[in-house]
């Protein structure tokens, strides 16, 4: 969701500020004084989230008009790196998918939401495929590395997206878990798929390669375990990852439960007190130590895995037998059996560096070494070992008594 403001000169105007900055809150409460929300969704087809680049941009056009008012052209990060590269202004359709300025329809800026935010429309380049060449490495970085004038490819360059392409699965319809900081819990379709139901749910449409629509939902993911992790340090206890995973092991389950979602788990800081409120406000015991927090995250976070999956099927009408987890989190053992337990579904874990392989996968095949996306998913699942954690309890009782939590 981050930019750089780029000058009429080709500078950039200031450094660029993190999407958890505090700037962005209220932004989405303003934002839909100007424009109707379900206006806005029936456009964009995002889930609506206050990290959003439109609500930044909103901040600036309110707050310090006068920025935008030098800038040239508006680059996200993976946009402001290729220009960096290349000094081509172009804005790669995946990443511009996030942004709640794009039409997901049409797969081109919407000038409708651009302009009842008074963002000056100038900001923003073209958009393009993912899988475009957009130019050759600058000749004042030739001359300074001593290297020749390589191609630059604007691969799928929201990370997700390019984890999507390397799910090494041969089903046209799955299920995937990006997993990492965020989870972001989809499926990947032919078109957006926008209505009463996706937008009363909060669901966002994405672009991927090929100009396909991945539906998913952004769920806070391994942030709320590495913020965790980050406040006992600051305390003088260093857990280490493992260490804590067995802590939660020892704790006694489904005492507890959060939603992962709640807007106070956003900001960076202490996080355990924040559930510790949480659960004190919902009437639930309070965790007291390390392994009943990271308790409580864990069944949480797989318990809103369940959430989702359920609705997305619900969305869809379709069912899936099996879900692909990639990223990270493959790493997370008790993660994966649990998310396998909560969903009732064999969890097919791996590669880890899936957005690496999806990002080289979209390279060969804009240099047209591989036909299409199904070969690239076919050697992909081939060269990566993958882990399969199949169901082992019942979860049905902790996932109502999640349900009153998140949905009282």
């Amino acid at each position: 969701m981050d930019f750089g403001l780029i000058d009429s000169e080709g500078y950039l105007l200031e450094n660029p500020v993190h999407y958890r900055d505090l700037r962005n809150r209220g932004m989405v409460d303003e934002v839909l004084k100007v424009i109707d929300r379900e206006r806005l969704y029936n456009i964009t087809g995002n889930q609506i989230m206050e990290i959003n680049t439109a609500f930044q941009l909103y901040w600036l056009a309110t707050r310090r008009p006068h920025i935008l008012g030098r800038a040239d052209k508006m680059l996200l990060t993976p946009d402001l790196l290729n220009y960096m590269l290349t000094g081509v202004k172009s804005a790669e359709y995946s990443i511009a998918s996030t942004t709640q300025l794009l039409d997901a329809r049409t797969k081109t800026w919407s000038d409708e939401v651009i302009g009842k935010l008074g963002i000056p429309r100038r900001l923003f380049a073209d958009v393009v495929p993912a899988g475009t060449v957009i130019g050759k490495l600058s000749g004042e970085i030739c001359e300074e590395l001593d290297v020749p004038a390589a191609q630059v490819i604007s691969v799928a360059s929201h990370d997700t997206q390019s984890a999507v392409a390397a799910v090494p699965t041969e089903d046209k319809d799955f299920i995937f878990i990006s997993c990492g900081t965020w989870s972001l819990f989809g499926t990947e379709l032919d078109a957006p798929l926008i209505n009463e139901t996706t937008s009363a749910l909060n669901i966002t449409n994405e672009g991927g390669y090929g100009g396909r629509a991945n539906l998913l939902k952004n769920i806070i993911g391994l942030w709320l375990i590495q913020e965790s992790r980050l406040a006992w340090q600051r305390q003088g206890r260093d857990y280490s990852y493992a260490e804590l995973e067995a802590l939660a092991l020892k704790a006694e389950p489904f005492v507890s439960f959060i939603d992962p979602d709640a807007p106070e788990f956003v900001p960076s800081g202490n996080l355990p007190r924040r559930i510790s409120e949480f659960c004190q406000r919902t009437g639930q015991p309070v965790p007291q130590t390390p392994g009943e927090v990271m308790r409580c995250i864990y069944q949480s976070l797989a318990l809103k895995y369940r959430y989702t999956f359920e609705k997305l099927r619900q969305v869809t009408g379709r069912d899936y037998p099996r879900i692909h987890l990639v990223g990270g989190g493959t790493k997370d053992n008790l993660l994966c059996q649990m998310t396998a337990d909560s969903c009732n579904r064999d969890v097919i874990a791996g590669p880890i560096e899936a957005t690496v392989y999806g990002n080289i996968a979209v390279q060969l095949l804009a240099a047209g070494a591989i036909k299409d996306l199904a070969q690239a998913r076919e050697l992909i699942a081939a060269s990566q070992p993958v882990d399969i954690y199949k169901p082992m309890s019942n979860w049905d009782e902790a996932y109502k008594k999640f349900l009153n939590i998140i949905e009282e």
